[in-house]
């Protein structure tokens, strides 16, 4: 018989609806996609998918885009006024916006944010995290369940 699960601050009923879990909804701010450190690590797995969009050799996306950094292979950064942005942040085609130019074949590290460890470890630091990010607190309201998954995906 295995033991039951400790619940999480994430399981607790959320006051508007009586429901647990979190919400979120990305703004296109940018604010995930820039910083003082800028790391977005890619997966060997993550290079091909976007070395085959760009119509290159992985080798080639590894040389063109990716640098190593201490914690692994990241996607490299331009300076903005903003900071380090990821090198496919597009600010430009839709002003007041930030796109992601390889959306589709983003990174893991990309596609589970906020719902990364150093996120969820605490209320208070959901709520740090949430300052920066405009989409959190708002939009679709992701399960508990939901929430464990993406947590699992990268070591964030």
């Amino acid at each position: 018989m295995s033991k039951p699960r400790a619940a999480e601050w994430f399981d607790q009923p959320e006051e508007a609806t009586g429901e647990p879990g979190l919400r979120f909804r990305c703004t296109m701010c940018g604010n995930c996609c820039t910083g003082p450190e800028g790391y977005v690590l890619v997966s060997d797995e993550e290079v091909v998918a976007l070395a085959k969009r760009f119509e290159m050799t992985p080798g080639e996306f590894i040389d063109r885009y990716t640098h190593m950094t201490t914690p692994g292979r990241s996607l490299v950064e331009k300076q903005t006024e903003h900071g380090r942005d990821c090198v496919f942040l597009d600010r430009e085609t839709f002003p007041g916006k930030a796109v992601c130019g390889v959306y589709e074949d983003r990174p893991a590290q990309c596609r589970t944010w906020p719902f990364w460890k150093s996120v969820l470890v605490s209320r208070r630091s959901w709520e740090m995290f949430r300052r920066r990010c405009p989409g959190m607190g708002t939009g679709p309201r992701y399960s508990p369940v939901q929430i464990r998954v993406m947590r699992g995906v990268v070591e964030m």
